[in-house]
């Protein structure tokens, strides 16, 4: 499993961003073996679109879940669309995150969590 996670860090001590879109960059990490890559988020200055750019992004790279702070419609329709589970409303550091996720302290969103568009 691949995880795709939104942060400012460059490692797994960084703090989740709670912007999908318009995060710097992903962490995509195994939670097994805690072996990662960071990911530059080409949404991140993008006029608009951001979310549907930052999800195609993850999905390109292979992620089976997300986790975030907030995920907005566009993005989460997206995700949806691609299978892959989507947590949100998760905030902390990105060993947070994964510690949640392995303990099942948190749950599939089933709706967004964002709004439609989340200025910068």
């Amino acid at each position: 499993m691949l995880v795709a996670i939104p942060t400012n860090g460059n490692d797994l001590s960084g703090r989740i961003d709670e912007r999908f879109g318009r995060c710097a960059r992903f962490i995509l990490v195994d939670p097994e073996t805690k072996e990662f890559k960071v990911v530059t988020n080409p949404a991140a200055v993008q006029s608009g679109g951001a979310g549907i750019t930052a999800a195609q992004t993850v999905i390109d790279q292979g992620a089976d879940v997300v986790i975030a702070g907030e995920v907005g419609p566009n993005a989460f329709s997206v995700l949806e669309r691609a299978q892959i589970k989507v947590y949100s409303r998760v905030s902390g550091t990105i060993h947070d995150a994964l510690d949640l996720l392995e303990s099942e302290q948190t749950t599939v969103a089933e709706v967004p969590t964002g709004p439609a568009r989340h200025q910068r």
